[in-house]
């Protein structure tokens, strides 16, 4: 009975050279044209007949480009180059009969060729692993200069280089295509939520609608009228339904956010003044001041920046703090491939933890002003919609600093600045299609 030896587990380094040969893969896959000119540079270079570049596996080497001769595969333990493949320098033997580390190997006793020069050079990965061997080679013995030894190197970092261009080409290539899909999923997603969100908001509306008439018209029964507390039922219950029913709208303002975007030239400007007219009575009733710079024209869905701007604003003045009357400053700033617009207030502010617990779907860290927590999410959404960024800065001072940065496609300088008082004359209606007044959701 024979008992075989079990084999050894392979060396840490093994599995690291491994490894990285999968990553590149190389073996068999090898861009040709590349190689193959490296290789046969190393051969002119050192002037001699044949050279080779080898990869060694932990069972094999593998020639992916040769000079002279065609490429093969052989086991390791035959290899020259795996016999000093750790030697992280240049390794030049002018007869490989009188070294000890060959003169018993078959590539120089005959059996698979007679090579007496042997020189070679590390393929060293940028994390310092040694895959293989650019090697020269001839039956004949003979010399290196020092210029052939340090283009023999030159040559083989430049052989990692393909080998690391083709693997990140590749990386990117993978990335693309996983963006693409994300965004044809994103593009799926919207879609179906827009959908289902109409089709939600459809069906409940009926029934609110009935409720909301029902209730409208109890209320105005004798019988209702003459009792209190059945008054206050029945407005309670109108009230309450009245509010569902604008929670179910900013829903699905919320869910087609994403779908087909309606872009064109916006002078900001306008859009603001739009935003100021809607919000007169509620400027009134607080004694709010808003001002704003110069603002720039972008390339955005208009309705969609008055949902942003009506949403901040009036976030701005809702979360004013006691006593005090509300500022409100909207600035614009042009950076490289985008405008910054910020809406900066002097109330209660937001908790640096908060700030980005703010904009998510529902989440309201500030309770004692009525909300839903649907308004800073929507803006978020129509931000990134259109490619840009949201967040929440830091002011000196009490106050919060809401900003957004918009793609510039080709936006040109906007008209002299906005302002309204609280104090000024009466609204003179505004943009359609209101999202509603927003919540800070904090």
């Amino acid at each position: 009975m024979t008992i075989r030896t079990p084999e050894a587990p392979p060396s840490p380094a093994t599995r690291r050279r491994e490894e990285a040969l999968l990553e590149y893969d190389v073996l068999g896959n090898a861009p040709q044209r590349e190689l193959q000119a490296l290789v046969d540079i190393a051969a002119q270079v050192c002037d001699v007949p044949r050279a080779a570049i080898n990869l060694i596996t932990a069972t094999h080497q593998q020639q992916i480009a040769t000079t002279g001769f065609d490429p093969s595969i052989c086991a390791r333990e035959d290899s020259m180059c795996a016999a000093v493949l750790e030697n992280a320098d240049r390794v030049v033997v002018p007869d490989a009969s009188l070294d000890a580390r060959f003169r018993h190997n078959p590539f120089v006793t005959g059996p698979l060729g007679d090579v007496r020069f042997y020189a070679s050079a590390p393929l060293t990965t940028p994390d310092g692993i040694i895959i293989g061997r650019l090697c020269v080679f001839d039956s004949t013995p003979r010399h290196l200069d020092a210029a052939q030894e340090e283009s023999l190197a030159a040559v083989a970092e430049r052989v990692v280089d393909v080998l690391e261009l083709r693997l990140r080409t590749r990386r990117l290539q993978d990335s693309l295509e996983a963006l693409t899909r994300a965004q044809e999923e994103l593009r799926r997603s919207n879609e179906a939520l827009s959908v289902f969100a109409g089709q939600v908001s459809h069906d409940l509306r009926t029934p609110l609608t009935a409720i909301m008439a029902s209730t409208e018209l109890l209320g105005q029964e004798d019988s209702v009228r003459a009792d209190e507390w059945a008054q206050r039922l029945v407005s309670t219950a109108h009230r309450a339904a009245g509010r569902m029913a604008g929670m179910i709208e900013e829903i699905l303002a919320y869910a087609r956010v994403g779908a087909e975007l309606r872009r064109s030239r916006t002078d900001v400007n306008e859009v603001l003044t739009s935003v100021l007219e809607d919000l007169e009575p509620a400027l009134r009733a607080s004694g709010a001041t808003v001002t704003s710079d110069r603002l720039p024209v972008l390339c955005v869905d208009r309705q969609q920046l008055y949902s942003v701007l009506l949403n901040l604003v009036s976030n701005a003045v809702k979360y004013a703090r006691p006593d005090t009357a509300p500022r409100v400053t909207i600035s614009a700033v042009q950076h490289p491939g985008s405008w910054r617009l910020t809406v900066q207030d002097n109330g209660i502010g937001i908790a640096e933890a908060d700030r980005e617990k703010v904009f998510g779907l529902f989440n309201r860290v500030e309770t004692s002003v009525p909300g839903n927590g649907i308004g800073l999410a929507t803006v978020r959404r129509i931000i990134e919609a259109h490619g840009g960024a949201i967040g929440i800065g830091t002011v000196e001072g009490p106050g919060c600093s809401v900003w957004f940065e918009v793609p510039v496609e080709k936006t040109d300088a906007g008209s002299a600045g906005v302002t309204a008082e609280g104090t000024s004359g009466g609204a003179a209606g505004g943009a359609s299609g209101s999202t509603g007044s927003g919540d800070r959701q904090g």
